[in-house]
């Protein structure tokens, strides 16, 4: 595909490099009639094969309203392509990020105005005044899981002078979830005892809307150490320390005094995760209630095989035997946690 000069100096964040991305990834062969260059403003789109948005992500006010829109003007399968400046990116940007404690307060302040005042409904008014919902922090988590949350299916990204450029497909209607995980304390919903939906306390360890790329990640990195994703950027810096030393899981002892837990057994899964085991692990596994302290801890498996050996293990000793096994494993666990380091990641 032929871009004349004056087409790219119209749009900002683009460059030959960038569009030479788009033409290696996709081997175009279409018309250029066929691809529409739009912003940020609410668009009226004919039938098009792509549709391409250079300017941030990050000056939209309502952006899954703006995907939504774009949503329900394209067909099944039909391509979007937008660009966002990521929170690591505006960082490493930033000279006062990196000045010692400076670039802390200045980190703190800016979390505050731009991520938590826009939700407490008092102040949310006169935030949108000054700022007009332009310049937001966006991590790309987040971004990904917007698009995926509006009925978009993640195709690839990639970052270019500081600018991530994700390209997607349309892959069904948009969801319309009115209540994403933004809070610090957050219900994850989890496969409970016979099947049934549990919501499981924690506190929040991922940027938000990562619960709607897991299946993409899942697929794209894999797992190691039993089920954790391989260099799951969902995670935040704060949650990693959280993870390791189980302060994420405090709130879960919510659901084990009102009975939803108990306190050995297999932790309760997604419906992601859940499908990914085997039949008589998922019928033995909803037999009982999930617990809060896992057998992973006692038997420590390297590989999804192992974890699901473990787990099976675990069940069918405890079917026999339910007290004198959850006392077994718990002094298991203790153990390995106290001498062997285990730990969450």
């Amino acid at each position: 595909m032929i871009y004349k000069s004056r087409d790219i100096e119209k749009i900002p964040n683009t460059s030959y490099k960038v569009l030479d991305y788009f033409n290696q990834y996709f081997n175009f062969s279409i018309q250029k009639s066929d691809i529409k260059f739009i912003d940020n403003s609410m668009i009226d789109l004919n039938k098009l094969s792509f549709v391409i948005n250079l300017y941030r992500v990050n000056d939209i006010r309502y952006i899954n309203k703006y995907f939504e829109k774009i949503n329900s003007k394209l067909s099944k399968g039909n391509v979007f392509i937008c660009c966002v400046e990521t929170f690591n990116a505006r960082k490493r940007k930033k000279i006062i990020y990196n000045i010692f404690f400076l670039g802390f307060i200045y980190q703190v302040l800016e979390f505050i105005f731009l991520r938590i005042i826009p939700k407490i409904k008092i102040l949310k008014y006169f935030y949108f005044l000054i700022t007009n919902g332009k310049n937001r922090i966006l991590s790309k988590t987040e971004t990904l899981g917007r698009l995926v949350s509006c009925g978009f299916e993640i195709i690839d990204y990639k970052s270019i002078g500081g600018i991530l450029y994700i390209v997607s497909k349309k892959k069904s209607e948009p969801k319309f979830d009115m209540n994403p995980s933004y809070g610090l304390i957050y219900k994850m919903p989890r496969v409970g005892k016979n099947k049934k939906i549990i919501y499981v306390y924690k506190i929040r360890t991922m940027h938000p809307y990562s619960e709607y790329i897991q299946e993409y990640i899942l697929k794209k990195n894999g797992t190691t150490n039993g089920d954790k994703i391989i260099n799951d950027f969902r995670i935040s810096k704060i949650g990693k320390f959280f993870r390791k030393y189980w302060i994420d899981e405090l709130p879960m002892l919510i659901n084990l005094f009102n009975g939803d837990l108990k306190l050995i057994g297999v932790r309760p899964l997604s419906k992601v995760k859940f499908i990914m085991y085997p039949k008589e692990a998922q019928n033995l596994r909803t037999r009982y209630k999930p617990g809060l302290i896992p057998p992973f801890y006692a038997d420590l498996p390297k590989n999804f095989d192992e974890l699901v050996e473990s787990e099976l293990n675990y069940l069918k000793h405890y079917s026999k035997s339910p007290t004198f096994t959850d006392i077994k494993y718990f002094f298991m666990a203790f153990k390995n946690v106290l001498f062997k380091g285990a730990r969450s990641k």
